[in-house]
């Protein structure tokens, strides 16, 4: 029979197991428990999780691995000190696919926050709309964290101190493929100061003000790789929250060689690929 909410699928489910979520609107917080299953929303649109500002929309806390998966929601109106959209902390390395994470505020990472030895990899997900009453609106990396950034578009996110896209604190190492970081402020990419250890890898990305915007203070290396550039990205219509690609975009076939969009044709940065829909 089916339940009411989804952390009633997730409490009994077993590993290997995955859990169907309906279209609508789940009010509720969810923490996988240390449960390497799937859990699946029906379409990102129309399947919502609503964190009523009680906490973290999405937790993962306890070792879950990357055979652990959250695809197909919208995150929203989470609200915490960390990762008020999604946390991932102490040693976890979940797979979190086709998202939109928007309009959750916390002190660290608004959108997402990877702490502790966290390595999830995400793709295909927008982050928009987040804040942060600190650092890293966008995405947070502290402690140890490398999170894998694969076709994501990380746009209009505010850190009231720093790092408004992307925050890297702590001996931290996001690796950022075929994406936008676009129009966050403070910062598109941010190195908390007197952390030499941090480092970040960028190839085949859109990054506004290009490798000059990321604010090392300094400290920690930054991985220029091939593909980079600092365009206009030329959205449908941001007024209306609609980030899929124009086609006069240069964004459309301009992602990593290797990777290919669900039309066989080469990968385009971002979050939603060009699929002659407008």
């Amino acid at each position: 029979a089916p339940f009411s909410k989804i952390q009633y699928g997730i409490n009994a489910a077993a590993d290997g197991d995955t859990v169907s979520a309906a279209a609508g609107t789940y009010l509720e917080n969810i923490d996988f428990n240390g449960k390497n299953i799937a859990v699946i929303g029906a379409d990102q649109e129309t399947t919502v999780i609503d964190g009523n500002q009680t906490g973290s929309v999405v937790t993962f806390a306890n070792s879950e691995d990357s055979t652990s998966v959250l695809h197909g929601f919208t995150i929203q109106n989470g609200s915490s000190s960390y990762g008020s959209g999604i946390n991932c902390e102490d040693n976890t390395s979940p797979t979190l696919q086709n998202l939109v994470i928007t309009g959750n505020s916390a002190s660290y990472g608004g959108g997402i926050s990877c702490r502790n030895y966290s390595n999830p990899t995400l793709q295909n997900i927008l982050i928009a709309g987040n804040s942060a009453y600190n650092r890293g609106a966008g995405v947070f990396c502290t402690n140890n964290s490398s999170p894998k950034i694969e076709n994501v578009t990380i746009i209009g996110n505010y850190g009231s101190s720093s790092g408004g896209g992307i925050s890297v604190n702590n001996n931290s190492h996001p690796f950022i493929m075929s994406s936008i970081v676009w129009n966050n402020s403070q910062e598109e990419i941010h190195f908390f100061e007197s952390e030499p250890s941090n480092l970040v890898t960028v190839s085949y990305s859109d990054i506004q003000g290009g490798q000059d915007s990321i604010v090392t203070n300094d400290n920690g290396t930054v991985i220029w790789g091939d593909g980079n550039i600092d365009l206009d990205p030329m959205f449908v219509d941001t007024a209306n929250v609609n980030y899929n690609l124009l086609a006069s975009s240069m964004l459309i076939n301009a992602g990593h060689r290797d990777s290919t969009d669900s039309d066989g044709s080469r990968a385009d940065m971002g979050a939603y690929p060009y699929l002659n829909s407008y």
